[in-house]
């Protein structure tokens, strides 16, 4: 896929407000400070598409982009350590958790896990959490340029073992780098095949 345009919408903290869910709709969320909006740049080739900040927990409503005018890129705000009092915590947790039950034209969720450092519990928590409720996802390993290839391969693995526990099945895993761009390519059309699914199916309507 390449990507020719890609525009802000619209940011709203409430679900029922996000646009009309009529385009397949792609969600990106991580722990803070994962290089979530880094890596959305990178992939839509734009510098400060999404807004990048050394301070977790910057990104704090439903954030829309609309991709190539026929689907949508979602940022979310990151789960975990953010420097705010535990209500806001509480309101972000509730926003994300009722966009991803309720949002019916979201087609995956991009879970981001930084590659750098060991399985954490938050995001074994999170993750196990999509699987019970039944929402599509990928996991996407961040920063590997700034760890060596087999670091990330023992960081995956010690993740797939975890997960091997209380899973049949596991999900699709990628590694990316928003410095170098690699990855784009295989997340792109990952998402490409998802969307010929979507329209293929509403010709067939």
């Amino acid at each position: 896929m390449i990507i020719k345009t890609a525009d802000y919408l619209q940011s709203e903290a409430d679900w029922r407000k996000c646009p009309s869910p009529n385009l397949p709709e792609y969600a990106f969320i991580g722990r803070s400070n994962v290089g979530k909006s880094s890596l959305i740049n990178m992939l839509t080739n734009r510098n400060s598409l999404a807004k990048t900040s050394s301070k977790p927990g910057k990104t704090q409503t439903i954030n829309h982009f609309i991709i190539n005018k026929n689907w949508y890129l979602v940022d979310l705000p990151g789960y975990g350590f953010a420097k705010t009092s535990k209500t806001n915590r509480e309101k972000w947790q509730k926003m994300i958790s009722d966009y991803l039950l309720f949002r019916e034209n979201l087609q995956l969720v991009f879970v981001l896990v930084d590659s750098r450092i060991e399985p954490q519990q938050i995001d074994i928590n999170f993750i196990n959490n999509l699987g019970e409720k039944g929402i599509p996802f990928a996991i996407i390993y961040t920063k590997t340029d700034k760890t060596s290839s087999a670091k990330t391969m023992s960081t995956m693995q010690k993740m797939k073992n975890l997960l091997s526990e209380t899973w049949e099945e596991l999900p699709l895993m990628m590694q990316s780098s928003a410095i170098s761009g690699f990855g784009k390519e295989d997340i792109l059309n990952f998402i490409e095949e998802i969307n010929e699914q979507y329209y293929s199916s509403k010709d067939l309507l």
